[in-house]
């Protein structure tokens, strides 16, 4: 790990979404789990030190299964990062959770096939708790926002995330929506995971794009264009959202429980 706290929250960009800041310091971070999907650039909002990262590459060039995650948490965590914040693309499963609408998932199922998904292989057994895998305090933050913004927010939602790069079937569609949950997507496992394994804090902000595979035949089926015509349109208010979102974050020490997860897991 780096020695100087180069930034103290970190945003990870998903499609779409690949420059937030301007007037940047670009750091380059090697880790050992390989290279991360791109360097951090580091500004500041409001007082705070803010690192980003495209995590599909700054010319989305990396797909979703293909995602280094273990390294792109590592670098943030490697800077000083204490708070992370992950905006995804995402699907709707749910008639009432409709495109350019936000989620604030409070809860995943993995739906990912051999990504590689944890820090910790040993020698100290460690079993980390998922059972609420997104940082209480980041999430009402973020939805408070949302709605001093006017921006049309669920403030719960589990997000299934499947591998990708397909889209999915009607029949795995339909499965899906039939267990009720709301918001499909192919990133949002295991980053935020992995960031509460590094004791730091985790927030999934998902924006609703599609209703995925048709939503079993009410509306045309997804395509990616679609997708990023929908995510495009409401990408000033993701912005907004995480430039009031940051100023509101309390400065000083972070004593939120996220920051124990490692300690609280081991035998």
């Amino acid at each position: 790990m780096q020695n100087k706290k180069l930034a103290t929250i970190g945003v990870f960009g998903g499609s779409g979404f690949y420059k937030f800041l301007d007037d940047i310091e670009e750091v380059k971070v090697e880790t050992p789990y390989g290279m991360p999907s791109d360097n951090l650039f580091i500004g500041t909002i409001a007082g705070r030190r803010v690192a980003f990262m495209p995590r599909h590459g700054r010319t989305h060039s990396i797909l979703p299964h293909l995602i280094n995650y273990r390294a792109n948490v590592w670098a943030m965590k490697s800077i000083g990062v204490e708070r992370v914040i992950s905006p995804c693309a995402a699907g709707s499963l749910q008639k009432e959770v409709k495109p350019g609408d936000f989620v604030i998932c409070d809860q995943f199922v993995d739906w990912t096939d051999g990504r590689k998904s944890t820090f910790f292989e040993g020698p100290i057994v460690t079993h980390p708790s998922a059972a609420d895998p997104y940082c209480p305090n980041l999430r009402q933050l973020a939805i408070e926002t949302a709605e001093e913004l006017g921006i049309t927010v669920h403030k719960t939602g589990t997000v299934v995330v499947i591998n990708g790069p397909r889209f999915s079937t009607k029949a795995e569609s339909k499965f899906f929506t039939n267990q009720g949950w709301e918001v499909i997507n192919m990133s949002a496992f295991p980053e935020t995971y992995l960031v509460k394994e590094m004791d730091m804090c985790p927030v999934n902000i998902s924006l609703i794009t599609d209703y995925d595979a048709g939503l079993v035949g009410d509306v045309a089926p997804v395509s990616h264009h679609d997708v990023m015509k929908v995510f495009e349109a409401n990408l000033a208010n993701l912005k907004g959202l995480l430039f009031k979102m940051i100023e509101k974050i309390p400065q000083g020490a972070n004593t939120c429980e996220c920051t124990r997860t490692k300690q609280n897991s081991q035998l």
